[in-house]
């Protein structure tokens, strides 16, 4: 499979690309890194020219050494692929990189797909989980073990299911992907107070967003991942929103062939 680094200013992102027709590119979570698409891989690359790549402070990419602006970086790595249009579909972090991306260069993107995502400027409601808390309390400790233990807790089993509920492949694979940005303090370095935020941010401007859109969402997420999927389906001017059963903030790892089918379904419409 075609991969390398691409020279993004003071950085390297590692990315992989594979596949004919237009493209696609997957933008990973913000506690794995690009191989949480090993599932969608085969599929998708039969059917477009699909790219992954790990951000910075993630994966085989360069660390962050200080606050990132993840559209930014995306848009130099398209610029550096010489990739002018492309579908965009991004999963947490990364599906609010794909909203900015798409407010900063409408003319680039063909449709946007949002997986458990929240727009930039999405205000959380009522008590955080308790994982969080206690995250960010083990973060303090120095007690990298705990933190990366409870950001599997928070996102792949989610807030109404036990470790034990989850497929253990899916929380390995999850887990392996993780320890390397808890190491690297890649969000507390790069993404607590990223690099120049849209101003205003994009929860104000989603009726600004006229491609097609699939919004998607697990039914054992946090609620407010839930109601943010509800608000991206309200506001987007051509959305069609989908929750997956029994599947927390990484329904592609869980459920790979309801989510590539779903997708497919979707792209194949435009």
């Amino acid at each position: 499979m075609p991969a390398g680094y691409a020279e993004i200013g003071d950085c390297k992102l590692y990315y992989e690309i594979e596949g004919k027709g237009e493209v696609l590119v997957l933008i990973h979570a913000g506690f794995v890194d690009s191989r949480m698409w090993d599932g969608q891989w085969d599929t998708f690359t039969q059917h477009y020219r699909v790219l992954r790549f790990d951000m910075r402070g993630f994966g085989k990419s360069d660390p962050a050494t200080g606050p990132v602006s993840r559209r930014h970086d995306l848009y130099v790595l398209l610029q550096e692929l010489d990739i002018a249009h492309a579908h965009v579909l991004g999963c947490s972090m990364g599906g609010e990189t794909a909203i900015d991306f798409t407010l900063e260069h409408p003319e680039m993107v063909l449709s946007l797909i949002v997986v458990s995502g929240t727009p930039g400027g999405f205000e959380m409601r009522g008590a955080p989980p308790s994982q969080l808390l206690e995250m960010l309390q083990a973060l303090e400790q120095g007690d990298l073990d705990r933190v990366s233990e409870l950001q599997i807790r928070l996102w792949v089993d989610g807030n109404f299911r036990q470790p034990e509920q989850v497929d253990s492949r899916v929380r390995q694979h999850a887990v392996e992907m993780n320890r390397l940005p808890v190491e690297n303090g890649t969000w507390t370095i790069a993404d607590a107070n990223p690099l120049n935020p849209l101003n205003p941010p994009a929860v104000s401007r989603l009726g600004d967003i006229v491609v097609p859109a699939l919004v998607m969402a697990g039914s054992l997420d946090n609620p407010e991942i839930l109601r943010a999927a509800d608000l991206l389906g309200n506001e987007l001017k051509r959305a069609k929103k989908i929750i997956i059963s029994d599947t927390a903030h990484v329904p592609n790892m869980e459920k790979p062939t309801e989510f590539n089918q779903i997708v497919l379904n979707f792209l194949s419409h435009l």
